[in-house]
């Protein structure tokens, strides 16, 4: 190899430059060669740039030319120069380098799919060659672009007054929700570390420990099963503040989103967030993650319905359930019965038994359930639901959890399908008010709806006794678009509460101090008022890039089955390794 080092960046070769003498590397994107005259693209993590060949070239260099393929490395040094055709497809689409020197670094064998931007390819080829789909612009923008967010985030909390300090990745088994990860111990054999779900304790112990203010960029770990926004390792973006109330919290991470946006993206995002309570978000569009960005909201008909004959309806108002309803205006020529048949399927996923509907039409109304009702039932549903001609009724009845489930999910299928959605907006809202418990109806016993260090609402204290069902949590959501990015809470402080809750969801003294012993031995010792939040990092850059998945921003992500299909892990380990870890005899 010569000794050519690089002076620019590919997409650093400007007209300002044209004259100068300039050294690029990277990866050959196209050879155009036209016998004496030859351009190769080459293109690296910043862009590409053409180099240029000709019959005055040294018949060396040319003779190397002729070998490039896509994907060699190579290395060309040469003077700018504006080029007779423009590329005005490119950024430096004006100028060329004519070489004076070039070196095949590597050569590459054909990929085995190109090496472009919107190619159509199996996502299981891509992520099996993902070094390969990694050099794709796309996908270097896209981790390009997490990297300036994540230190983003680390310059706002510093300027702010946290501290970044790590805490462990080999952790005490502390399993309350998803799976632990767990690794066997050699040293300590039949005993296990666990890979932490998040530092939630850890970060709790440090406002024990006087730091006050503390944030992390922290990787986490859930042996769950995944969907398009979760994987087995994933990535938040962590912190914890001490003497704060709910509204300290959200505020501090309203200012860190007002920044990020307008330091990445150069939008003005509105302050202070919309804050909806759980039980509105939940009545208003199904959801405690509500997209807010369309309309579609529900309506809930069981007050009209209470006393009707139909005995859908009845059956799930006397189950204590309601019938709920959404409007779906000037969609009767797309929905048609057909494609209503295909909603029923949809919320069928969510266990909804059947989907009712009324359409209006110019041929009039055509409906699944006005023969089983009385004329005042019709003409009150009509008015309250503002029924009107081209609009179409999609009605659920059902207990609570499965209606909201339904009509939740169907209004953001549809908002899509109609395409009700502006994907430049970017509404962020809270949630507040959450549950403090939900109740496990397979183990007939309260669990935490967030987790059991999530502090009570104090004006509620005397409901844990008489009804813990009703105690609202210090809890709060971040939502944008649909989607959680974040959450938190103020974290209970004090000894005795803290046992208190560990009751309520069945976990005995003994079992509470052999989990988390150390965490109420440290409560001993002062404890400061304290809360915080977490960020799912990976989720926040799919959706400020507008991205279907986050396994596009990250680089070498799992696929459904939690495995890896490059390195083909999990993998079996040998028999010696399984014997050191006390696992084989």
């Amino acid at each position: 190899m010569k000794k050519l080092k690089r002076t620019h960046y590919c997409s650093d070769i400007d007209n300002k430059l044209v004259g100068q003498d300039v050294v690029v590397c990277g990866f050959v994107q196209k050879v155009r060669n036209l016998g004496n005259l030859i351009f190769i693209d080459i293109r690296d993590r910043s862009g590409s740039v053409q180099v240029a060949f000709d019959n005055k070239t040294d018949q060396k260099l040319l003779e190397i030319a002729q070998k490039v393929r896509s994907e060699f490395v190579v290395a060309a040094k040469g003077s700018v120069k504006i080029r007779d055709s423009i590329n005005e497809t490119i950024k430096n689409g004006d100028i060329e380098i004519y070489v004076s020197d070039f070196d095949i670094i590597s050569k590459a064998s054909t990929p085995p799919f190109e090496i472009l931007d919107n190619i159509n390819v199996k996502e299981e080829l891509r992520l099996k060659y993902r070094y390969l789909d990694l050099r794709r612009p796309e996908l270097q923008k896209t981790l390009i672009m997490r990297h300036k967010i994540v230190k983003v985030a680390r310059d706002y909390y510093d300027e702010n007054g946290f501290l970044e300090i790590e805490t462990p990745m080999l952790i005490k088994s502390t399993p309350e929700g998803a799976r632990d990860y767990l690794v066997p111990s050699r040293v300590h054999q039949g005993c296990f570390f666990a890979l932490p779900q998040s530092p939630q304790l850890y970060k709790q112990l440090l406002m024990v420990a006087g730091y006050d203010r503390y944030m992390q960029v922290a990787r986490c770990f859930r042996d769950e099963d995944l969907r398009a926004d979760r994987q087995p390792e994933f990535t938040q973006i962590d912190l914890e503040m001490s003497f704060v109330d709910e509204n300290d919290v959200m505020s501090i991470n309203e200012g860190f989103i007002k920044y990020l946006f307008k330091k990445i993206m150069n939008i003005d995002i509105k302050t202070p967030f919309l804050k909806l309570k759980y039980s509105e978000a939940m009545e208003r569009f199904g959801s405690d993650k509500p997209d807010t960005r369309f309309g579609l909201e529900l309506v809930d008909l069981t007050s009209i319905l209470n006393k009707t004959e139909f005995k859908v309806f009845a059956s799930a108002i006397s189950q204590g359930g309601s019938v709920r309803a959404i409007n779906v205006k000037n969609s009767a020529k797309i929905l048609t019965r057909k494609e209503i048949d295909k909603l029923t399927e949809v919320i069928k996923t969510y266990r909804g038994k059947g989907l009712a509907f009324s359409r209006y039409t110019e041929d009039g109304v055509s409906s699944s359930f006005e023969k089983f009702l009385s004329e005042q039932e019709i003409k009150e549903i009509y008015e309250k639901l503002n029924f009107e001609k081209d609009d179409v009724i999609l009605i659920v009845a059902d207990k609570n959890n499965i209606v909201f489930d339904c009509l939740g999910n169907l209004r953001c299928h549809l908002g899509k399908k109609l395409n009700l959605i502006n994907k430049n907006d970017f509404n962020f809202l809270w949630v507040t008010d959450f549950p403090l418990f939900e109740y496990d109806e397979e183990e007939k016993r309260y669990v935490s709806k967030h987790h059991p260090f999530t502090s009570p609402k104090l004006d509620q204290l005397d409901k844990l006794d008489t009804n813990p069902g009703e105690v609202l949590a210090s809890a709060y959501d971040m939502v944008l678009n649909g989607c959680e990015v974040g959450g938190g809470s103020i974290r209970i402080f004090d000894q005795e509460l803290q046992q208190k809750i560990f009751n309520k969801i069945g976990l005995s003294k003994e079992e509470a101090d052999q989990k988390f012993g150390f965490l109420l031995e440290a409560f001993k010792y002062g404890v400061p008022p304290h809360g915080g939040m977490a960020y799912g990092l990976d989720r926040l850059v799919m959706l400020m890039l507008n991205k279907e998945s986050i396994r596009d921003v990250i680089a070498f992500p799992k696929v459904q089955n939690s495995g890896e299909l490059m390195t083909g892990c999990p993998a079996t380990v040998d028999e010696s390794s399984l014997r050191d870890l006390g696992l084989k005899k």
